[in-house]
C-alpha cells in the first residue's frame, strides 16, 4: 500500500540525502546543502508556494518525492510547453524521484506515478489533465510514465534541469478519467 503526506521541514535531511544520490542528482541537479533544501522546499512546506511536495511511503517507509502543481502557477514553464502542446487552463504537472538507489528498477516509479495520479484527481477536482516534460535521455522516467498510462504527445526543446544536458524533451499527457 502506498501512502502520501506533505513534506515538512523535518523531512529536509532525507531530501538532501536523496538529492545527493547519483541516480537523482543526474536528473534533478539540485544543491543538497541544508540552506539550499530549505530555500527550495521550505516555501512549499509552509504553504507559501503554490506547488505541493509530497512524500510517498510503502509500508511506512519513505521511498520517493512527488511535486505537483498547476502549470498556470509557473508562467515561465508554461511558456516553454505551449509551443509544443496544447495546455488547458487547469492542467497540472508532476515531478518525481525514487530516493534510495536500492528501490530503483523495481517498478516503484510506475507504481508511485499511478498512485500519485489517483490522489491528484481526488485532491484537485478541477484538474483537467496532467502534462509532464521529461528529458529525452531519461528513459527510466519516460518509460515509467508510459507504464503508468501517460501518452507521449510531443517532443521539442525545453531548458533542462541539468545544464550538462541538451534541450531535447518528450512531453507526456493523461486526461482526467471520465468514469
Amino acid at each position: 500500500m502506498m501512502t502520501w503526506r506533505h513534506v515538512t521541514p523535518d523531512d529536509f535531511p532525507l531530501l538532501a540525502r536523496w538529492l545527493a544520490e547519483p541516480h537523482v542528482a543526474r536528473w534533478w541537479h539540485h544543491e543538497t546543502s541544508a540552506a539550499a533544501v530549505e530555500r527550495d522546499f521550505g516555501p512549499s512546506a509552509r504553504g507559501a508556494e503554490p506547488n505541493e511536495d509530497l512524500l510517498a511511503f510503502v509500508d511506512g517507509t519513505p521511498i520517493g518525492l512527488l511535486q505537483r502543481s498547476f502549470l498556470h502557477d509557473y508562467p515561465e514553464y508554461l511558456d516553454e510547453l505551449t509551443p509544443l502542446t496544447a495546455v488547458p487552463p487547469r492542467a497540472m504537472t508532476i515531478d518525481y524521484l525514487i530516493g534510495d538507489a536500492a528501490h530503483v528498477g523495481r517498478g516503484l516509479g510506475t507504481r508511485m506515478i499511478r498512485s500519485a495520479l489517483a490522489h491528484l484527481w481526488a485532491d484537485h477536482r478541477d484538474a483537467e489533465c496532467v502534462i509532464v516534460a521529461v528529458h529525452a535521455d531519461n528513459a527510466p522516467s519516460w518509460r515509467a510514465l508510459e507504464r503508468a498510462g501517460l501518452t507521449r504527445v510531443a517532443h521539442g526543446e525545453i531548458d533542462p534541469d541539468n545544464p550538462a544536458d541538451d534541450r531535447r524533451h518528450y512531453v507526456y499527457r493523461t486526461d482526467r478519467p471520465t468514469d
